[in-house]
């Protein structure tokens, strides 16, 4: 193997590690969300919430599980491709996994606050709530990193 080769392959091993890092740190906190979700309906007060709360209820819940699936696919794909020599598919597939997965997360999560919102406030107030959620889980995780990014690429064109 050439130099240029083993600088490759540690590259790669480095970005696997890095994805599967970030990706615990998400793993946990979806799938405590997803717990608490599945709780939920379990509650002698959810037998008497209407339909516009069950809806969102199953959404979110949706939405958290679909978040599990995309955030744990990268480690199954790692366990299964690593002998193969096929890190750089687990670190291209794992990098779209992990960014629909915390789409998902997102989204679970602002259903989870406009849930407790609707609880708590009630009506517009609580959509108000969740619409801010969303703007900053999405502003946080996705226009700002994005934004940051593109700005980085202009600076680098000539």
């Amino acid at each position: 193997m050439s130099e240029a080769e083993e600088s490759q392959q540690r590259r790669l091993a480095r970005n696997v590690n890095e994805l599967l890092q970030e990706l615990r740190v998400a793993q946990a906190g979806v799938q405590i969300l997803f717990g608490f979700l599945l709780s939920i309906a379990f509650t002698d007060k959810y037998a008497n919430v209407g339909g516009y709360i069950r809806v969102t209820h199953l959404v979110a819940v949706l939405c958290a599980a679909a978040a599990v699936a995309f955030l744990t696919a990268p480690a199954a794909w790692h366990r299964v491709l690593f002998r193969q020599g096929r890190r750089e598919d687990v670190v291209r597939y794992g990098n779209t996994f992990a960014l629909v997965g915390m789409a998902f997360l997102a989204l679970a999560m602002t259903g989870t606050v406009l849930l407790l919102a609707e609880v708590i406030l009630d009506g517009w107030p609580a959509i108000v709530v969740g619409v801010l959620a969303f703007v900053v889980f999405t502003g946080l995780w996705f226009a700002v990193p994005f934004a940051s990014s593109e700005r980085a690429q202009d600076r680098e064109r000539p």
